[in-house]
C-alpha cells in the first residue's frame, strides 16, 4: 500500500504563509527578521553621507528636501517541521482503512507537496515512546522523497503496543531545531502519562524556542470523545499498553465524557494561552477538509 498521489495533488496550488517571523535560507515568500534590499519595502531611514545613493527615494526628496534611504524586508523560505505521532493510539480505530496515523500521514503528505510548490523547506519527525525518525527542514527533492518513503513505511506498519511519549519528543524537538520553524504537529495527545500539565509544558517549550506551532488534535470524534457506542456489552483493547476490559458503555459515558471534555478543554485554553492554533481534527470529515479549512482560515488571518 502506498499514498494515493491524486488525494495530496490539490494542495500544490494552496499557499501556506508563515505568520510569524521565521528565519531561513533563500528569497522566498515569507518575512524573515533580516532586513536588505529585496522585494517588500519596509521604512525610510535616513541617508548617511558616504553611502551608496543606489537606494535613495528621489521621489521623497523632491518634496521634502532631505535625502532618505529606502529599507526593505527580505523574504524568505519557510522552514516546517511536521511532527507525527506513531504511537499505538493512532491506530484507532482498530483494522480502519480510515485510522488517526493515516489520516495524518496523508495530512502531512498533502502538507509537504504544499510546501515542495513554494519552494519550502520541510522537515520530518516521527515518535512513539521514543522518536523514530528525525529529517532537519530542508528543501531538496531528495528530503522530499526521503519524508515520503518514511510516509509510506508507516502506513503498512502496525507498530503494537507502542505507547505515546509526546511530552518528551516536543521538548526534544523544542531543543534540536535549531532555527525559528513552523512546528506541525499531529497527534491525539493522549500520553502514557497522566500528568497534563508536563504534556502543556511541552508545547510552551515549543513557543518559548521562538517557533510558531500549530496542533492537529487528530481524534475519532464519535468514539473518542463522544463515546458513541451502542447499549450493549462491549470488549476494549488498550491499543498501547494490550490491557482489556469488557463492560457496557452507557455505564461509565457519563463520567467519561467529562473526564475526556476537560482534557480537551484544558488543551484548548493552554494553546490560546501560549498563541498556538489548535485545530480539532476530527478523522470522520477526512484529512482533505480539514487541512483545507484550516490553510483558508489561516490565509484570510494573514492577508
Amino acid at each position: 500500500m502506498s499514498i494515493n498521489r491524486a488525494a495530496i495533488e490539490p494542495f500544490k496550488h494552496l499557499e501556506l504563509l508563515a505568520k510569524k517571523v521565521v528565519e531561513g535560507f533563500i528569497t522566498g515568500l515569507h518575512k524573515s527578521p533580516f532586513h536588505g534590499f529585496s522585494v517588500e519595502f519596509a521604512e525610510h531611514r535616513l541617508y548617511n553621507t558616504g553611502e551608496s545613493t543606489r537606494h535613495i527615494d528621489w521621489k521623497l526628496f523632491a518634496k521634502t528636501d532631505k535625502l532618505f534611504i529606502k529599507r526593505y524586508e527580505e523574504e524568505t523560505n519557510l522552514r516546517c517541521q511536521i511532527v507525527l505521532d506513531a504511537s499505538s493510539s493512532m491506530l484507532f480505530p482498530k483494522d480502519a482503512e480510515n485510522n488517526k496515523l493515516r489520516f495524518s500521514i496523508y495530512a502531512a503528505a498533502a502538507l509537504q507537496e504544499l510546501l515542495k510548490q513554494q519552494r519550502d523547506a520541510t522537515g520530518l519527525t516521527v515518535f512513539q515512546d521514543t522518536l523514530l525518525h528525525h529529517y532537519p527542514a530542508k528543501g531538496n527533492p531528495a528530503q522530499q522523497k526521503l519524508i515520503l518513503n518514511t510516509l509510506n513505511e508507516l502506513l503498512i506498519s502496525t507498530n503494537e503496543l507502542k505507547q505515546s511519549e509526546a511530552t518528551n519528543a516536543l521538548h526534544q524537538v523544542a531543543e534540536i531545531i535549531h532555527q525559528r520553524s513552523l512546528v506541525v504537529v499531529f497527534s491525539d495527545m493522549f500520553e502514557s502519562s497522566s500528568n497534563n500539565e508536563d504534556l502543556f509544558a511541552a508545547l510552551q517549550h515549543l513557543r518559548y524556542k521562538k517557533h510558531e506551532v500549530v496542533v492537529f488534535h487528530v481524534t475519532d470524534r464519535s468514539k473518542e470523545l463522544d463515546f458513541d457506542f451502542d447499549n450493549k456489552p462491549h470488549h476494549f483493547i488498550d491499543l498501547e499498553t494490550g490491557e482489556e476490559l469488557k463492560l457496557n458503555p452507557v455505564l461509565v459515558k457519563e463520567n467519561y465524557k467529562k473526564t475526556i471534555s476537560a482534557f480537551e478543554e484544558a488543551l484548548k485554553l493552554k494553546c490560546a494561552q501560549y498563541h498556538i492554533d489548535f485545530v480539532e481534527a476530527d478523522i470522520n470529515k477526512g484529512f482533505d477538509t480539514i487541512l483545507y479549512t484550516y490553510l483558508v482560515k489561516r490565509s484570510a488571518m494573514i492577508k
